[in-house]
């Protein structure tokens, strides 16, 4: 017989709601599913004026979020992806993302997109486990 895997939806009001069928994170064992991050203003749900940089820095802040409300932290991101509505943004958007990840650097992947939702210029998703890491 097949064990058995436990799954609990992850849901914040300190992060921005869905605006489509999906979760803003799903745990499956001790691993942590963020959905794409976009830069919402959690309580009005617009995007946060700015640009780029400002979109990264909300759309980080809302995956700690989310992060937090599973019992989990940035140190325990150990993969992302960037979304881009022009890699021009590249540079900019990495600057920001560093402040949020000074010591545990997760792999990650960034594209450039043809659009991305509600017209934002950038989307984080990130992928967390949940409990100590122990590097070796």
């Amino acid at each position: 017989m097949a064990s058995k895997i436990v799954r609990r939806i992850i849901s914040t009001a300190k992060a921005p709601k869905a605006v489509g069928p999906y979760s803003q994170a799903v745990q499956v064992d001790n691993t942590l599913y963020i959905s794409g991050q976009i830069g919402f203003i959690p309580e009005t749900m617009e995007i946060v004026p700015g640009g780029a940089v400002a979109e990264a820095d909300q759309a980080l802040k809302n995956i700690g979020s989310i992060l937090e409300a599973a019992g989990s932290s940035y140190d325990n991101v150990v993969k992302t992806t960037v979304l881009l509505q022009s890699i021009n943004d590249f540079a900019a958007v990495n600057e920001v993302y560093a402040k949020y990840f000074p010591k545990t650097k997760p792999a990650r992947a960034a594209y450039q997109v043809a659009a991305l939702p509600k017209g934002a210029t950038v989307e984080i998703e990130a992928v967390a486990v949940i409990g100590e890491i122990i590097d070796a």
